[in-house]
């Protein structure tokens, strides 16, 4: 089963020894239609403002204004049309977690691979460059995957995670360990066993 879920931050329990856990809250969705491999089109909200195309898909499901985004989950519990079923999670000890990473936007060698540097003395001239990047007369290009300086973050990672807790009332996970995003990020869990 397949759930969109916003993150809320980091934690931990009140045990010893302490587990570190990051809290997810399940979204309030509406099935809006099922297909027969079980994959489904839901609605959920998440605070931003409606356009007319969503107004036309709200009125052609029947949904309120709350509900102002839409999203195909691969599986769900539901057979039909109406609140998302959420009681698979109260038996769930394994989930994997999907979000995008925090974008770092156009990042240098030592931040985006971690590399060394030079010196950073006086007259050394190589602080946090990448140095040379080419090879002699053959094969005369750099070569594909060469690490150097470009885009950093913002990629979806999924990380397998233990379920450590899940309140049914307000709908809040506790998964053990970090999951990566910033807090408030939408991303999606899917129960595994």
């Amino acid at each position: 089963m397949e759930f969109i879920v916003e993150k809320i931050g980091m934690s931990r329990t009140i045990a010893n020894p302490s587990v570190p856990v990051t809290l997810l809250r399940v979204l309030k969705a509406k099935v809006c239609s099922v297909n027969e491999n079980a994959s489904a089109l839901v609605a959920y909200s998440n605070g931003k403002k409606m356009d007319k195309a969503v107004a036309g898909q709200q009125k052609k499901f029947g949904l309120s204004a709350e509900f102002n985004r839409f999203a195909t989950l691969s599986k769900v519990a539901n057979k039909e049309a109406g609140d998302l079923d959420v009681t698979s999670l109260e038996g769930a000890k394994l989930l994997q977690v999907t979000f995008k990473s925090k974008g770092r936007g156009f990042s240098g060698l030592i931040k985006r691979h971690g590399f060394a540097g030079g010196p950073g003395a006086h007259g050394s001239r190589f602080h946090r460059t990448g140095g040379s990047i080419g090879n002699r007369e053959w094969p005369g290009r750099v070569q594909k995957g060469k690490k150097m300086a470009g885009h950093y973050g913002n990629a979806t990672t999924s990380v397998r995670n233990d379920l450590v807790s899940f309140d049914a009332s307000s709908g809040i996970l506790a998964v053990k360990g970090s999951v990566s995003g910033a807090n408030g990020a939408f991303g999606r869990v899917k129960v595994v066993k």
